[in-house]
């Protein structure tokens, strides 16, 4: 399997867990006070995120920032 960038490891894996809790984007833009347009943009892969925005969207998902750039987890999301 290719490969994937850092940005579609972290769009694939934040899409996934994002859902998995059952958050929208809206929920989870205002649980980790980002504006939900920033987070649609992250799970497009369009945005280099910051570590401290990594940080914050783990905190307001209930996971380590680590899921959120394991990229073994991503690829199997294809």
């Amino acid at each position: 399997m290719a490969h994937l960038e850092p940005k579609e490891v972290l769009a694939r894996n934040l899409r996934r867990i994002r859902t998995s809790t059952g958050l929208s984007q809206e929920g989870l833009a205002a649980r980790s006070g980002l504006h939900r347009t920033y987070i649609s943009s992250v799970e497009r892969g369009q945005r280099n995120v910051s570590v401290e925005n990594i940080f914050a969207i783990a905190r307001a998902l209930g996971c380590d920032p680590q899921a959120l750039i394991d990229a073994r987890s991503a690829e199997g999301d294809g």
